[in-house]
């Protein structure tokens, strides 16, 4: 059941005593439970339901880390938006490369949000360093390993998000406020037209979730909240979190994980950087793997993979 304009219940709790740099990517995965980012320090973590206890390492890479998606059949095996391109990682062994599509551009990149896809494929975004207008895109990375730019003009992509029937595409463009929905084709992850479906002007839509009703949890950095939005666009209810950055989301059946971030905070507060929990009334479900095939529509070729 939902309250249209409700605020949702007071009392965020307080994951762990961790306070990250910028903490993105959250998701609840089937073998690792709740893994999370620090993007700058190129952290990947896991963390426990016991509050006090710390967040353990599972990676820790020397470029920036933007997201992971678990790759199905591989335990311990992720697909990542890392640097400047797209890597796997795999226990005690460097990242192996499937592209590092912005490794030449004019400007310094670094690899942002991303996510795998209900159909398996994996999507990740690019943005400048400096969050130049426009410098960023959306890839995809296909079941053969094939990485494709497929949406370019964008500033701060985050996101993105997707419903569980893999037909609806949710991507934040954070510095300009917007947040487009995009139709999938699933067979082919061909993209739509679209629409926009939310615009935010009191901060920047960051993370995003879609829970059971095919509403949109979206943290809205610079606000202090994480909104849901129902599928028409309206406002349905605010989650206030006392951190100023939210900046990732994700639903564990009925609990919601918010992420937080205190760079560029002159003076941050003592949770600024925290990961919070959150009670709401609809569920969600664990995150989409990355499933590789040795053919898909593209042809029978493998990924080239470099190691780094």
């Amino acid at each position: 059941m939902t309250h249209p304009e409700a605020e949702a219940p007071a009392g965020a709790d307080v994951l762990g005593p961790d306070r990250l740099e910028l903490g993105e990517g959250i998701r609840w995965t089937a073998d690792h439970g709740i893994v999370l980012v620090d993007i700058l320090a190129g952290r990947l973590l896991t963390a426990t339901d016991r509050p006090a206890e710390p967040f353990s390492h599972l990676a820790r890479l020397p470029v920036p880390l933007g997201a992971v998606a678990p790759v199905a059949d591989a335990p311990g095996t992720w697909i990542a938006a890392a640097g400047t391109g797209i890597c796997l990682l795999t226990p005690d062994a460097p990242p192996s490369w499937l592209a590092r599509p912005e490794a030449d551009a004019a400007r310094p990149m670094r690899m942002n949000d991303g996510t795998a896809d209900p159909a398996g494929r994996f999507w990740a975004g690019s943005m400048a360093h400096e969050a130049d207008d426009g410098a960023g895109s959306l890839y995809r990375v296909d079941h053969d390993g094939t990485v494709a730019r497929v949406l370019d003009g964008i500033t701060v992509p985050n996101g993105p998000a997707f419903t569980a029937d893999g037909r609806t595409m949710y991507l934040a463009d954070s510095a300009r406020g917007v947040v487009r929905r995009h139709p999938v084709d699933p067979a082919t992850g061909d993209l739509g037209a679209p629409e926009v479906y939310v615009t935010v002007d009191d901060g920047s839509p960051d993370g995003m979730v879609v829970d059971a009703e095919g509403a949109v949890w979206i943290a809205v950095w610079g606000t202090g909240t994480v909104r849901r939005y129902l599928a028409d666009g309206r406002l349905d209810r605010t989650l206030r979190l006392p951190a100023r950055q939210p900046a990732g989301v994700c639903l564990r059946e009925d609990l919601l994980y918010v992420t937080s971030a205190r760079v560029g905070l002159a003076a941050p507060g003592p949770y600024d950087g925290a990961v919070f929990t959150a009670r709401v009334d609809v569920p969600g479900r664990p995150a989409d793997t990355y499933r590789h095939h040795t053919r898909d529509r593209r042809g029978p070729d493998s990924p080239r993979k470099e190691t780094a």
